[in-house]
């Protein structure tokens, strides 16, 4: 769908219509994009199935869906209350990014080691775990690094 107005006739009609359809819509935790219009026309009929293959951070809209669904709950998309009637189902595992083990390979695989590295996405207790791992190879190698957390405050720790 290569326009906003062809979209928008796109999710007007498979909303109103109940004609079966597989929709891809990528938006992060969707809170933001056309997985949002989806979500506002969609969410509060049963006939509708949302599957998630990514990690929903919490706080997030996705993460609130997946929470609230079992209990016929609501999300709040763009300030507008939905009620969650459809089916919510997650597939583990999927992720487009790397996970810890990838990290660290792709660190060590450099021909120079980077001598500073902020963590700045995921969840504060991951980044500290990833962290201590990062400081733990820099060590083995007898290398120096300031891992430092989101915030820019002081390195964790100094290796």
């Amino acid at each position: 769908i290569d326009s906003h107005a062809r979209h928008l006739q796109t999710v007007n009609y498979l909303a109103s219509t109940g004609r079966p359809a597989i929709v891809i819509a990528g938006g992060g935790m969707c809170s933001s994009g056309r997985i949002v219009n989806y979500l506002k026309r969609m969410l509060a009929d049963q006939r509708h199935n949302v599957l998630f293959t990514g990690y929903q951070a919490k706080g997030t809209p996705g993460a609130a869906i997946q929470k609230y669904a079992p209990s016929g709950g609501f999300v709040e998309l763009e300030g507008e209350r939905c009620m969650i009637h459809a089916g919510v189902s997650t597939l583990g595992g999927y992720s487009a990014h790397a996970d810890q083990k990838d990290l660290l390979n792709f660190v060590s695989g450099m021909s120079e080691w980077p001598e500073e590295i902020r963590l700045v996405h995921g969840e504060v207790p991951a980044r500290k775990a990833l962290a201590r791992e990062l400081l733990s190879l820099y060590r083995a190698q007898n290398r120096v690094v300031d891992v430092l957390v989101p915030t820019g405050a002081e390195p964790l720790v100094r290796s």
